[in-house]
C-alpha cells in the first residue's frame, strides 16, 4: 500500500467557507493545540455544531469554491487537521488558505470535479502524489494536480518549518 493513500469518508461543504466559519474567533483565542482546535472545526458554519465529534481520523473534507476566504486565519488548516480530516478536497481555495495549509504539511487537492460529484458520506480514496482522488462508493475516479516533488517533500516532513530546520542543520554538518 501506497504509504501516502489517504482514505475515509466524505464530508460535504459548500462554497465561500470562509477562516471565521473554519475556527470561529471565540475558540480561535483560548488555545493554539491542534486537537483543541479540532473540537470546534466548522463550529462556524451554520447547523454544524458538534461537527467534529461526528468525524473519524482520517475522514476528507469536500468543499465547493472558495473554500478557506476571509481572513488569514494561520490555524484554520490546523483545526480541520485537529478535528481528524486526513485532507482537503475543493472546487477552488482562497490563497491564504491553500499557502497556510501547504506550510504546515497538510494535503489539500483542487478538483473542481471532484468536488461536484462526490457526496457525504462516500468513501473516498486519494493519492496526493499522484493526483488521483477514487470515490469507491460509486467505483469513479477524478483527477487533481499531483504535488510537485518539493511539495511532497514539505507534506513528508511535515511543513516549511521542518524542511527549512532540516536546510539549516545540512549546512552546517560538514
Amino acid at each position: 500500500m501506497n504509504a501516502t493513500l489517504l482514505r475515509g469518508r466524505a464530508w460535504k461543504f459548500g462554497n465561500n467557507v470562509d477562516t471565521d466559519q473554519i475556527i470561529p474567533a471565540k475558540y480561535a483565542i483560548y488555545s493554539l493545540d491542534e486537537k483543541k482546535l479540532g473540537e470546534y472545526a466548522l463550529e462556524g458554519v451554520p447547523g454544524n455544531e458538534g461537527w467534529s465529534q461526528r468525524v473519524s481520523s482520517g475522514d476528507i473534507l469536500v468543499a465547493g469554491s472558495n473554500f478557506g476566504c476571509g481572513s488569514s486565519r494561520e490555524i484554520a488548516p490546523i483545526a480541520i487537521r485537529g478535528a481528524g480530516i486526513s485532507c482537503v478536497i475543493a472546487d477552488s481555495y482562497a490563497r491564504i488558505f491553500f499557502r497556510n495549509a501547504i506550510n504546515l504539511g497538510y494535503p489539500i487537492l483542487q478538483s473542481p470535479q471532484a468536488a461536484a460529484a462526490i457526496e457525504e458520506g462516500d468513501e473516498l480514496e486519494v493519492d496526493p502524489s499522484l493526483g488521483v482522488i477514487r470515490n469507491l462508493t460509486k467505483g469513479a475516479e477524478y483527477g487533481c494536480e499531483a504535488f510537485p516533488e518539493f511539495m511532497n517533500e514539505l507534506m513528508r516532513m511535515g511543513g516549511l518549518v521542518p524542511w527549512v530546520r532540516q536546510r539549516l542543520e545540512e549546512r552546517r554538518t560538514p
